[in-house]
């Protein structure tokens, strides 16, 4: 069982987010919490603290009365609920809750414990509040975003609940769950960091982890379609180059391909007498598409490793404001809550999955292109050309979803908009990152599916089921479980989206 208890990881989020495994908190924990919460009690007594006893933002000036103290952390939350636009998916929300409740369980908050308890208790019961992807701008974190998750600890707002968005009154009652004791900064606390942006960026990371291994399994198939020379992924050819990443990929296309019949020693072929020969009927290098896949996808492992790490960073991190510091007995105030380090992250990878996209289509485009690949036919056409067309129909929509993704790369991180009467002068757009990271990635999968079907497809073609690897066998047994064989024209909208779907919620190992 996942346990709360000073420090979460990748493997944690996938328990919780992906198995929907049941979290605990450590009595350590539980015991932190109260004595930061005691603390802030009796420290705010006769000082101003931020978001204490005065108001928010550039309203700071505004001293608070102490009978008006809940009523202001009850104000700033209802206020501050106010997103537009789509929901955010269940999955994103219930990782935004985990890594929230993470950064207040470190004691650097002065919440009461009854925010671990009741947030702890919605994401084992699988109740997850209703968050809009519009609002967030990422300075003093996700403030709108993670208002409307306060919203529902203090018993107001909307659930997804079984599949049903409904009113969180109603849930409550019926799950016997009593809302969070508001009595110091516990609305602050709450809305004041950046958790939203944190989790869908840890979402992110692990749906890019398992699209990069299915783009990994489609390059290699690729290799053996062709029949193309392996010297490319050697182990001595990856070795002169010092970046990790690289030799990464070309081990595992390595380790893919270990019993396949299909790719060829060039010592075999093109090391040996050669004389009188003019022309070479074959190539002898394949395109980059093909050559180029540990230099073109090492950096998208490397980005992705150090996303993660920075990711984790900041679930691990106290990201709101003001900080308690229970050893020094301090209050400290500052800007932990600004969103810039997952901000440049998200764009970060977002831009290397867009050139994971970019490879999966050009993949694409050399399997239907006979004039480039030689050996199939138009479009993987498997009927009569002319009449049938084969695969061309979703190569259009492989082509437009790389436009897209290619477009969405333009970074947030450099489109700060002042707000908040200039006291938000500069912001990271965090959440927007994240959201638009998450689209590219969606994106990517669908260009992916398709590149499947293809590649599966071309096998048919070739009848060299019996030669490729048992790894390429498997990928091509599970697509044919989806996509028929087909030489008569289909509509392709349903099985595209099946394999979407499938390789989204499939590792590939």
């Amino acid at each position: 069982m996942p346990e709360i208890k000073g420090k979460l990881g990748i493997d944690e989020f996938y328990k919780v987010i992906f198995k929907d495994e049941l979290l605990s908190v450590d009595q350590a924990v539980l015991d932190t919490v109260q004595e930061s919460f005691d603390f802030l009690q009796e420290f705010s007594k006769n000082k101003v603290i931020y978001g204490v006893n005065t108001g928010f933002g550039p309203m700071a000036q505004y001293k608070i009365k102490d009978s008006e103290r809940i009523q202001l952390q009850y104000n700033l939350i209802r206020s501050h609920a106010s997103g537009t636009g789509n929901p955010i998916a269940p999955k994103y929300v219930k990782a935004a809750m985990l890594a929230r409740l993470n950064t207040l369980s470190l004691g650097h908050s002065g919440v009461n414990t009854s925010v671990i308890e009741v947030m702890t208790s919605l994401i084992n019961k699988d109740i997850i509040p209703l968050i809009y992807e519009h609002g967030g701008v990422g300075a003093s974190g996700d403030l709108v975003q993670l208002a409307h998750l306060a919203l529902v600890l203090i018993g107001e707002g909307e659930v997804f609940y079984k599949d049903e968005r409904t009113s969180t009154k109603e849930v409550f009652e019926k799950e016997g769950i009593t809302p969070i004791a508001v009595e110091i900064r516990e609305g602050l606390a709450l809305i004041n960091g950046t958790s939203v942006m944190t989790g869908i960026g840890v979402v992110n990371t692990i749906y890019t982890r398992r699209l990069l291994e299915w783009m990994i399994a489609c390059s290699s198939a690729i290799n053996e379609i062709m029949e193309a020379y392996d010297d490319h992924l050697s182990f001595e050819l990856n070795l002169t180059k010092k970046h990790q990443g690289q030799r990464e990929i070309a081990r595992s296309m390595r380790s893919h391909l270990r019993d396949s019949t299909l790719t060829r020693k060039r010592e075999h072929h093109l090391y040996t007498n050669n004389d009188g020969v003019k022309v070479f009927e074959e190539k002898v290098q394949e395109y980059y598409s093909i050559r180029c896949v540990p230099q073109i996808l090492g950096p998208v492992l490397d980005t992705l490793n150090d996303v993660e790490r920075v990711m984790i960073e900041e679930v691990n991190s106290a990201n709101d404001n003001p900080i308690i510091d229970l050893k020094k007995k301090h209050v400290y105030h500052g800007g932990n809550f600004h969103g810039d380090y997952v901000s440049l992250e998200m764009d970060k990878l977002k831009i290397v999955v867009t050139k994971l996209s970019m490879l999966a289509e050009r993949q694409l485009n050399y399997l239907m292109n006979s004039k480039l690949n030689d050996i199939l036919p138009p479009f993987v056409n498997l009927g009569e050309l002319g009449l049938n067309f084969g695969m061309q129909g979703v190569q259009f929509t492989a082509t437009s979803t790389t436009a897209e993704n290619q477009m969405l790369s333009n970074p947030m991180y450099v489109h700060s908009i002042p707000n908040n009467n200039d006291n938000q002068d500069i912001v990271s757009m965090g959440t927007n990152a994240a959201l638009i990271t998450k689209r590219v990635i969606e994106n990517a999968f669908e260009v992916m599916a398709i590149e499947m079907i293809t590649v599966v497809q071309a096998i048919e073609y070739l009848k060299v089921q019996d030669k490729v690897s048992s790894k390429t066998k498997m990928m091509y047994d599970a697509v044919r479980k989806i996509v028929p064989p087909f030489k008569e024209d289909l509509v392709m909208y349903p099985f595209v989206n099946e394999v979407k779907n499938y390789i989204i919620n499939h590792e590939n190992k």
